[in-house]
């Protein structure tokens, strides 16, 4: 079943030409089914870019999904189209009183200030309040995910002394999790951040399980079932080529970068990089949706309740 997406959105046609099965909300709303509905609280500068890695995760599974992005309501992006956030994007005080079968809060590029220095910190506050009587499952992506581990549990966030950087080999420490379904045993992930969450301190919180995890990078997936929530601080979701972007970026800006470990052939920034984790992504969101699918009320209304 395909994911249900506008006609106009570029990661409708972007994701047709790679075999991905997406609908129109015409045709979708000719089917007699109730679809997921799945926001996207979308913090990244790149949003397109972003929505477009989600997009492609989420559309691989089985399901109908009815795809919805979302943003915080004062914050305006700098570097997405105005036209672009009209078209479709509705702030989060629009749909506060609606119910989602899951919800994705992606990261943001700003980890270096404390969380309530953030602009938007006070409504970010409210959106994951809100999670909790309006929407079944919730994952937090990277620097969402350590917003949501700070408010529900005070886990805080420590600064590196350098960006992990590269594809980091993880451990599967959890093979009996739903989530985790045909996972190996050890596989690679993109990890790119300035912060970290410590193991003894996710561990001293009741509640909190680390399903994924590396000796280098520390945790990377916990599991939070009294908030119906997913953590991930590293990224399945990215394309071959966004390590690359992120390095040539800073590159280009003078910007003090190690070249990402693991991430071309030989460590050779001259040398097109290859994807060793697209397999495990799609592994990842398809657990989730499914898992999503087989608990959540049919009513949507029910949600939350």
């Amino acid at each position: 079943m395909p994911i249900t997406l506008p006609e106009s959105l570029p990661a409708f046609d972007v994701l047709g030409r790679e075999g991905v099965m997406v609908m129109s909300e015409t045709r979708a709303a000719r089917q007699d089914i109730r679809p997921l509905r799945i926001g996207l609280l979308n913090l990244m500068p790149k949003k397109i870019q972003t929505e477009t890695q989600f997009a492609r995760l989420i559309g691989a599974t089985p399901l109908q999904i009815d795809f919805r992005l979302i943003r915080m309501t004062e914050h305006q992006s700098k570097t997405t189209p105005a036209s672009h956030m009209e078209a479709f994007y509705r702030p989060f005080q629009a749909v506060r009183d609606e119910r989602f079968d899951g919800l994705i809060i992606t990261g943001a590029p700003i980890e270096h200030l404390p969380f309530e220095a953030v602009t938007y910190w006070d409504e970010l506050r409210e959106v994951m309040d809100w999670t909790q009587t309006h929407v079944h499952s919730t994952f937090g992506v990277c620097w969402g995910g350590m917003a949501m581990l700070w408010h529900f549990h005070g886990v805080a966030k420590h600064i590196l002394p350098r960006k992990a950087f590269g594809c980091f080999r993880h451990r599967n420490l959890a093979p009996a999790s739903p989530y985790l379904r045909g996972f190996s045993d050890d596989f690679v992930i993109p990890v790119s951040r300035w912060t970290e969450v410590r193991e003894g301190e996710v561990a001293a919180r009741a509640g909190l399980v680390t399903l994924l995890g590396s000796d280098e990078a520390g945790p990377c997936l916990i599991a939070d079932g009294g908030h119906r929530a997913l953590y991930i601080f590293n990224h399945f979701e990215y394309d071959s080529g966004t390590l690359k972007e992120e390095y040539d970026r800073d590159v280009a800006a003078g910007t003090p970068i190690n070249v990402p470990l693991n991430y071309y052939p030989d460590d050779d920034p001259s040398r097109p990089p290859t994807n060793r984790w697209r397999s495990h992504a799609h592994l990842l969101y398809g657990n989730w949706i499914n898992e999503i699918y087989q608990t959540t009320p049919f009513d949507l209304d029910a949600i939350g309740r």
